[in-house]
């Protein structure tokens, strides 16, 4: 099975699965007993597989695991209450205080609140442009244990130098995390810029149907845990490869306990089955409706990868199949914000992105708000800018709905 969408829909079947089903069920239980006190123990020492408590393990969780990992072609997947509780967690697992962090500036809003958190905790983060390996390189000191950056800048959409970090991080052996909720697996998938971890927020486009919470850290093979010192005795054993994501989950998922249901997994993995069909109709109808929005005379900026006047559009068309679901737009000074925003009919204002409908949210007043206006100044989020998530409408009604808005 080769096809992306083929091996989505299939790989529950590479394992076996209970009564025949042809995906995996949901499994509710929090505990498992087992036959014999030294084969619980065993699993529990991780000398056998099996199922020890659900804040750490559970059947339809690991089946998501496992379907993630293929989609990023990655070696182990941990799955998460949300993408946050992904992030988070990996932080706290791998990293210690004093440590440095180089980050891009350009982060989606909690996800800088969260960095804020821990340099109040004692791990320093500097935040610096990611579209230039240049400053990244510039930032690093030697301290430095990871980078991280996101694919596309939420809310306006700049392209990180991902390839060029890349091979710097390999050159000074540095972790390099790369968020992929704004592409996901089917647009761009972070191995062939030689990411060590991946970050999905499955909430978005992976489950993309706005009724499931979830966020997962994949392993991918390129770092080289045996020289990295902050890895505890107790997860040293086996495959060195897999040192830092076992101290992801059993260090950092077991005591956080940010743990992803069997209910929520279910729902994400039926939904990431038609990751690639939704993405193709959103990324076709996000381009047709910055195209339009462009060529507006009330509209001050269009702010998306597709088009030609992007500042990485050369960039975003060598590395993603499309330039993404998501785009901006700042209203000219005579627009009033909330009058057109009110004007809506189709379009809903509401937070979230990578939903089957159509989000429209004044930035500035709502998920970046509480970062004050000389942060959001400094990350180019004007007051009157919209973030738009596009979904799988007719096109035809989406452009008549932004253009009716007008007034």
């Amino acid at each position: 099975m080769k096809g992306f969408t083929t091996q989505i829909v299939h790989n529950d079947r590479l394992s076996d699965i209970e009564h025949g089903a042809v995906h995996k069920p949901i499994h509710t239980s929090v505990a498992y007993g087992y036959d014999s006190t030294e084969e619980l123990a065993a699993v529990f020492q991780g000398k056998k597989p099996g199922f020890t408590y659900g804040r750490q393990i559970n059947p339809t969780v690991e089946a998501l695991e496992n379907k993630v990992s293929q989609m990023e072609n990655g070696l182990r997947t941990v799955c998460f209450g949300t993408g946050m509780a992904a992030i988070g967690t990996a932080f706290f697992a791998l990293l210690r205080r004093g440590d440095h962090v180089v980050s891009s500036a350009f982060l989606f809003g909690n996800t800088n609140s969260l960095f804020n958190s821990f340099i109040a905790q004692g791990v320093d983060v500097s935040f610096v442009d990611a579209t230039s390996v240049e400053a990244v390189e510039a930032a690093i000191t030697d301290k430095t244990k990871l980078i991280f950056v996101e694919t596309i800048a939420n809310p306006r959409t700049q392209v990180s130098a991902l390839a060029e970090i890349g091979e710097l991080c390999a050159a000074r052996g540095l972790i390099y995390v790369v968020d992929n909720t704004m592409t996901s697996p089917y647009l761009f998938q972070p191995i062939k810029v030689k990411a060590s971890l991946v970050v999905n927020s499955l909430t978005k486009y992976i489950g993309g149907h706005g009724n499931a919470l979830g966020g997962a850290i994949t392993e991918m093979g390129n770092f080289d845990w045996q020289q990295f010192p902050n890895i505890y005795d107790d997860y040293k054993g086996g495959d060195p490869r897999m040192w830092g994501i076992t101290q992801i989950k059993k260090k950092g998922l077991r005591d956080f306990g940010a743990s992803l249901s069997g209910e929520a997994a279910h729902h994400i993995s039926i939904g990431a089955e038609t990751l690639a069909l939704r993405l193709e109709r959103q990324c076709t109808n996000a381009q047709k409706m910055a195209e339009f929005l462009a060529g507006h005379d009330q509209v001050q900026k269009v702010f998306y990868p597709g088009l030609a006047d992007h500042p990485q559009a050369a960039r975003s068309a060598e590395l993603f199949k499309y330039g993404g679901a998501l785009f901006s737009f700042e209203l000219n000074d005579q627009v009033d914000l909330w009058a057109y925003m009110d004007r809506l009919n189709v379009i809903i204002r509401s937070t979230n992105l990578g939903d089957n409908r159509t989000l429209a949210i004044p930035v500035a007043h709502t998920i970046y708000y509480e970062m004050g206006a000389e942060r959001r100044a400094s990350m180019g989020i004007a007051d009157s800018l919209i973030r738009v998530s596009v979904g799988i409408e007719d096109l035809d009604d989406l452009i008549e709905d932004l253009s009716q808005a007008f007034g």
